[in-house]
């Protein structure tokens, strides 16, 4: 980013005097003071446990060289340009809406209750193979980090992919209109945020806001096996295309193999080639299809397309295959669960290969309401016996799952810990797990999971 104070006074419509500082250049847009470096624009943000204007002195000694700052602080910095604005966070989301505007990308924007990160990833790689391709990083996704995001577009970026999380009702809808996508997608509607949304419909309500800044001209992407989605397509005025099964979809995948690092598929619609995913899952091959099918859309041909597939990159603390300290291996899924990818990653972790035991740790899925227990027993069906020796539970919501197993496992192949035993679960582990073993982790980031990859992977 490259603006004067005067551009970016007048996106943001400052009251005060900032003239004097007109032409200076602005190369940087930070909310935490921690990442600010010489040229850039720090916004003090407000709400959280500390006011942001309270760290003005560390970002100018740290080299910002302008801040936005709220009317409602009197007290303003001497001798450091500021812009006063009725709201800081409303400032820092214009000045993205500007820039983007400026620099004009075609936008895709993601949502979705399960999935949107593989498949913002999926996209990007596909895209880059043709053009200059930029995408949210890491999980900022919410009405900071996607404004967030468009300020770290680089000026010369063709596409921008944007993924877009929510968990109550009019947040997709505020960042769909900020960014305008041209290309729109839904990966699926699941359980998340149940607890905030009321059902599965007020979820799919709340993943199609994504349309309230879609371009009338462009396309929505959505699964083709959601019947929750129909009545709710029908004032859509873009283009839809639908992914999933022959019989409900325009876009189909057919598996053709998968081990425990990849999948293989073909897309009849596209042509014979074979696609090969660096992911486990035949799940995922619907995410790849939503990739192929925005790529498909902007020109590109399917050989090239599978070329960006096949060398993507998945946004760290995804699932990934781990080795643990004794050689066993570790399948850490544990940035976040619902009931949806904790079935999905359970029956597919069931059929994998293996010399030694299969093991799993589950821990408590958040967020899901009045709807949390019955969700968290569900989860049995998904965990069989003859192929699973192993149930560690953890957390309080797992308690009504550990009763449903008990009766099937007994109480030496399926164990229950409070959260503040996990020292105790990480243990047990270590004593129990066996160097042809696999190991499946799987559960919210609030559980902190990964706090248990960690031991089983130190030396």
């Amino acid at each position: 980013m490259e603006l004067s104070i005067r551009d970016i006074a007048k996106v943001v419509g400052a009251t005060n005097n900032w003239q004097e500082w007109a032409d200076i250049r602005v190369s940087a847009v930070e909310f935490d003071t921690r990442k600010i470096e010489g040229g850039a624009l720090f916004v003090p943000l407000q709400g959280g446990t500390r006011d942001g204007h309270e760290f003005i002195q560390t970002a100018v000694n740290k080299g910002a060289v302008l801040a936005f700052w709220s009317e409602s602080i009197k007290e303003l910095p001497e001798d450091f340009p500021v812009l006063v604005v009725p709201d800081t966070l409303v400032a820092f989301q214009q000045l993205a809406k500007y820039y983007l505007g400026t620099i004009g990308p075609k936008v895709i924007g993601v949502t979705g209750s399960n999935g949107k990160t593989t498949t913002k990833d999926m996209i990007a790689s596909v895209l880059s193979q043709q053009f200059v391709t930029y995408k949210t990083q890491g999980n900022y996704n919410n009405h900071i980090g996607l404004p967030y995001t468009i300020l770290h577009m680089p000026a010369y970026t063709e596409m921008l992919i944007l993924e877009m999380g929510m968990d109550h009702f009019g947040e997709i809808e505020v960042l769909s209109q900020l960014a305008t996508p041209d290309v729109a997608a839904i990966t699926m509607i699941g359980e998340s945020h149940i607890e905030f949304l009321g059902s599965r419909q007020g979820i799919a309500q709340a993943k199609m806001e994504i349309v309230a800044g879609l371009k009338p001209e462009g396309l929505l992407v959505v699964p083709g096996d959601e019947p929750l989605l129909e009545s709710l397509l029908e004032s859509v005025t873009a283009e839809v295309i639908k992914f999933g099964r022959v019989e409900t979809s325009d876009i189909s995948g057919q598996l053709v193999s998968e081990t425990k690092a990849t999948t293989t598929f073909t897309v009849p619609s596209l042509g014979e080639e074979a696609v090969t995913i660096p992911v486990l899952g035949h799940y995922n091959i619907n995410n790849a299809l939503i990739a192929l099918t925005i790529g498909d859309y902007f020109g590109m041909g399917l050989a090239k397309m599978a070329r960006g597939l096949e060398s993507m990159n998945l946004t760290a603390s995804r699932t990934e295959w781990l080795t643990a300290w004794n050689g066993a291996e570790i399948l850490s899924d544990v940035y976040n669960a619902n009931p949806t990818a904790m079935s999905l990653v359970l029956d597919t972790f069931s059929q994998l290969p293996t010399e030694g035991n299969r093991l799993v740790v589950l821990a408590d899925m958040g967020e899901l309401g009045e709807q949390s227990a019955a969700l968290h027993k569900s989860m049995a069906k998904h965990i069989d016996g003859a192929k699973i020796s192993s149930v560690y539970l953890l957390g309080q919501q797992m308690a009504v799952l550990y009763e449903t197993l008990l009766p099937i496992f007994g109480p030496e192949r399926v164990l229950h810990f409070k959260v503040e035993d996990k020292p105790e679960l990480i243990n047990r582990l270590k004593g129990e797990v066996q160097p042809a073993d696999m190991l499946l982790l799987k559960g919210s980031n609030s559980m902190k999971l990964i706090e248990i990859v960690e031991n089983l992977l130190e030396n």
